[in-house]
């Protein structure tokens, strides 16, 4: 019994490292009811609230908002076509947490893999976009940094392209609710980029796979057209919200919050505080309108695309629900899970193993017992 107790031992402390090592540890920031918050006048720049602004935070998934910012200087410059096809590579296929399941053999346009980025919070999305206009994961992460310096985000740090929690030896990103807002008023002065944040739901690979947003403002708060959520353990639930009427834009940022209905609620909160505190602008209010018809016929994307299965070119499947499955439940986070999925994994594997080897030890001491006993008999 001892040497069966001390062989399941030896095989769980093998595994333990492969279980562990997708992940590095990070301190916990999430707060309640969040770390930090800001509300500003997208026009103005003004700050109307502000609570521990400069605290520092982990993005997660907001950071896709630099991400994509990088996008559509790059576009502007000249540099990238929207019809652009895009190679998915190994490496992006391999990426965890919120994706649309990009396959090697895959191609799809830049701006394809935008909406991805934008509406599905696709980490895979992310590293095609990253490798095929940088060469690397590095080299478009450099463009991040680069750009946030240009834009003053003096406080922020990237290391990633996606925001998932960081890796063995890879520091986590790390920015402010002053930083983002900086971000924010930049995207927001582009009529593409709003296109893009506030479309609620859209199909994908020829809509076999339908996208659905993970800001849940979008349709809920009026005049809401962007940005961005994130989320994972250690990071707490972020968002980076914006909405106009009026003639007037509100940016509110609510970062680190604890539980996700917490942090909407708060946001939702903001934006109507701000809009209290400015007042409308009726010479705007005829490109308002203007605005939200655009933003009708392109925001809601294609929602009567099938959602039971998304496939890849290879005849894959994976079941809607399960592919649709937001990175935000506060319950059972499934998106950007900080290595808990592999962790869980690995685990699975390692008692799998343990529970093989447990029964054949058992199966052989039993039959030597029995063997033992006839010749015993016997004698």
């Amino acid at each position: 019994m001892m040497k069966r107790l001390a062989l399941c031992l030896f095989v769980l402390v093998v595994m333990a490292p492969f279980a562990w090592a997708a992940r590095a540890p990070v301190d916990n920031l999430s707060k309640n009811p969040y770390v930090s918050a800001l509300v500003i006048d997208a026009d103005t720049g003004k700050t109307l609230f502000a609570e521990n602004a400069e605290a520092k935070v982990y993005p997660a998934s907001v950071l896709k908002l630099m991400d994509l910012y990088v996008i559509l200087d790059r576009i502007e410059q000249g540099k990238l076509k929207l019809d652009e096809m895009v190679q998915v590579t190994p490496e992006a296929s391999k990426t965890g947490g919120s994706q649309v399941y990009l396959d090697p053999k895959e191609q799809f346009s830049v701006e394809d893999l935008i909406y991805a980025l934008m509406v599905q919070s696709a980490n895979d999305a992310a590293v095609a976009l990253a490798t095929h206009i940088a060469g690397s994961k590095e080299g478009f992460v450099a463009l991040m940094n680069q750009k946030a310096q240009e834009l003053g985000m003096k406080s922020s740090s990237f290391h990633s392209v996606h925001g998932l929690p960081p890796s063995e030896g890879q520091l986590p990103d790390v920015t402010t609710a002053r930083d983002l807002a900086l971000l924010c008023r930049e995207l927001a002065k582009r009529p593409e980029a709003l296109k893009y944040t506030g479309t609620a739901s859209k199909g994908f690979r020829e809509d076999k796979f339908m996208m659905h947003n993970h800001n849940k403002l979008l349709g809920q708060v009026a005049g809401c057209d962007g940005f961005k959520t994130g989320y994972y353990q250690a990071a707490g639930f972020s968002i980076a919200a914006t909405a106009r009427k009026g003639g007037v834009r509100i940016i509110a940022l609510v970062l680190g919050s604890k539980d996700r209905k917490v942090r909407d609620a708060k946001a939702t909160e903001l934006l109507a505080k701000g809009f209290t505190i400015v007042p409308p602008k009726p010479e705007l209010l005829a490109a308002d309108a203007a605005q939200r018809q655009v933003a009708s016929a392109v925001g809601a994307g294609k929602a009567g695309a099938p959602t039971s299965t998304a496939k890849t070119t290879t005849g894959a499947k994976v079941e809607g629900a399960v592919a649709e499955q937001s990175s935000e439940t506060a319950a059972a986070p499934k998106g950007d899970d900080g290595g808990w999925g592999k962790f869980f994994i690995g685990l699975g594997v390692g008692l799998g193993v343990f529970l093989v080897i447990f029964l054949v030890a058992g199966f052989l001491m039993k039959r030597r017992g029995r063997v033992h006993s006839k010749y015993k008999n016997r004698s």
